[in-house]
């Protein structure tokens, strides 16, 4: 295993998660919840949001192990009822985080194929992992599972039979997650390796037009 991998791993997981968590709380809070502003979450500070097991732990377990790499941050606090636009608001929030992930991800991956960087360098290996990492986490929170980032957006739209369930499985989610990945580890790889092979496909197809103009 290669030592800068795993040292680009963890700088690139804990600038990502802050972003993350940023704009959660940064959208919460033009949407009228200062919740997070108040919590001291609309901040650099990387000790404010890092989650020793999420943000560190298990990226770095999955980048020695070969696999795709995700994680988490301390959830940013949001308070629904003070959020405009009510379920939508409150799913324009939880968007935002795989959003900003998937942004970062395609920023990095037009500087390695724009300027032809070498694979190989530190500067090609660095943003490599960087689209990795941010598809990574983009594609593991987007999952319709309590208290992923996806299981809001769904919320918003789902039926209340759907509901129901997703607020009971909510406080149990985390265990929830944990399962499946240990039950389900290969096809849970299967997912993450499969979409990010198609989302680089489709950056690559976005940035096409730009090589060589």
């Amino acid at each position: 295993m290669d030592i800068r991998y795993l040292i680009f791993v963890f700088v690139v997981t804990v600038g990502s998660m802050i972003l993350h968590e940023l704009a959660h709380g940064f959208t919460a809070y033009k949407l009228g919840d200062d919740t997070a502003k108040r919590d001291g979450r609309l901040s650099l500070n990387p000790l404010r949001h890092i989650d020793p097991f999420m943000t560190i732990l298990v990226p770095l377990l999955l980048a020695i192990s070969g696999m795709p790499v995700f994680g988490g941050a301390k959830p940013v606090p949001v308070d629904t009822r003070r959020v405009k636009g009510g379920e939508w608001g409150f799913a324009l929030v939880a968007l935002m985080g795989p959003l900003t992930n998937f942004i970062l991800a395609f920023v990095a991956f037009a500087l390695l194929y724009l300027t032809g960087v070498s694979m190989d360098s530190l500067a090609g290996l660095f943003l490599l992992t960087a689209v990795r990492v941010n598809l990574g986490f983009c594609l593991f929170n987007i999952l319709p599972i309590p208290p992923l980032d996806g299981s809001r957006i769904l919320y918003a739209v789902a039926p209340e039979g759907v509901r129901s369930l997703m607020r009971a499985m909510e406080q149990y989610g985390i265990m929830i997650i944990y399962g499946l990945l240990l039950l389900c580890g290969g096809l849970f790889s299967q997912y993450m390796m499969n979409a990010m092979t198609g989302i680089i496909q489709l950056f690559t197809w976005l940035l096409g037009p730009f090589v060589g103009a």
